[in-house]
């Protein structure tokens, strides 16, 4: 017996270590809300899914500051039980170094976007129907990429992200761009500076579709800032469109939280495309949430987009069709839950 009782200690004693070398997460969201919709001409009662997702992520340690990381992500519908196969969102492995950075090598979401838009989205994380981001023309996700962000030097930090351009991936059906066009080569850098309750971030993002070699590149700006019991955001974007031309747009945030409540107010203008008359639009947001947790909340909203003529911002997020020259709207109750 002491021979399989000394194997048994040694066995315990390398699963200890091995779990406190390397572990393995599941996490997710569950976002799901009953809404009433007007796109000008129809109307229409749904229980929508805001960007339900789960995934697997994990660390482990390699010693001497080094680790190897990974995410795998996948989005899934929360309003009927469907979904996408495969891990349509993340799918990356990397190494990190807390004196060298950070390389990651795969399916990889904007770094610019979450510095700008996503970071000031701060009434439902810039999700579904109750998102900020009805005018985000660049890129959203580089599958095929190389991402690469470097360690904190006094508050600053940048990344550097290149997609090889192969098979394709496109900028979104909200995008107002045509979507006949598909983007598959990116390059991307952006710089952030955070210190205490200020947040900036900016960079630039290009597109290219290699099938006919038309481009969309732009830059983007933004910067949060919580004082008390306020927070306010802003961002820019400036874009240029080998079909559409130029264009700006701007988007401004603004929480209050009183207690576990929490009033939310955006809005948004996006111009005319210089090469396609009566393009620009306006949305504006209100929104409560209340937190029954750090994981769960409550929530309540209004939403609407207001197009132009030739403009159809909004498309991709709801089940009633986004329409030129009409103002589709929302209005709704949800609930979210983290895990």
């Amino acid at each position: 017996m002491k021979p399989i009782a000394l194997a048994a200690l040694l066995c315990a004693a390398f699963a200890g270590s091995a779990a406190a070398q390397s572990s393995v997460t599941v996490y997710g969201r569950i976002n799901t809300t009953v809404e009433y919709q007007d796109n000008g001409k129809d109307d229409l009662s749904t229980v929508e899914n805001n960007n339900s997702r789960w995934g697997l992520r994990g660390k482990e340690d390699l010693g001497g500051g080094l680790d190897a990381f990974f995410m795998l992500e996948q989005g899934f519908r929360s309003d009927d039980g469907g979904g996408s196969g495969g891990f349509n969102r993340e799918a990356w492995a990397g190494l990190h170094s807390s004196q060298y950075g950070q390389l990651k090598i795969g399916r990889i979401t904007s770094a610019l976007y979450y510095a700008t838009l996503d970071y000031i989205g701060v009434f439902n994380h810039d999700t579904g129907t109750t998102a900020e981001d009805k005018f985000w023309v660049l890129n959203f996700t580089s599958p095929n990429a190389v991402e690469y962000t470097s360690p904190t030097f006094g508050g600053f930090a940048f990344a550097l992200t290149a997609s090889a351009g192969e098979g394709n991936d496109g900028v979104g059906t909200n995008s107002g761009v045509d979507q006949s066009l598909v983007y598959s080569k990116t390059y991307e850098g952006v710089v952030t500076y955070d210190v205490e309750n200020l947040h900036i971030g900016a960079g630039y993002s290009q597109s290219r579709n290699v099938a006919d070699d038309t481009v969309v590149e732009g830059f983007a700006a933004a910067g949060f800032y919580t004082f008390g019991n306020f927070g306010v955001g802003l961002a820019y974007q400036h874009n240029d469109s080998d079909l559409l031309g130029k264009r700006d747009s701007v988007t401004a945030t603004g929480m209050y939280t009183l207690g576990s409540g929490e009033f939310h107010v955006a809005l948004g203008w996006a111009d005319d495309w210089d090469d396609v008359k009566d393009s620009a639009a306006t949305s504006w947001l209100l929104g409560y949430n209340y937190n029954l947790s750090k994981r769960t909340k409550v929530y309540a909203f209004y939403q609407a987009v207001d197009n132009d003529k030739n403009a159809t911002y909004g498309q991709g997020y709801s089940q009633t069709a986004v329409l030129p020259d009409e103002t589709w709207q929302t209005v709704g109750v949800g609930i979210r839950h983290a895990f």
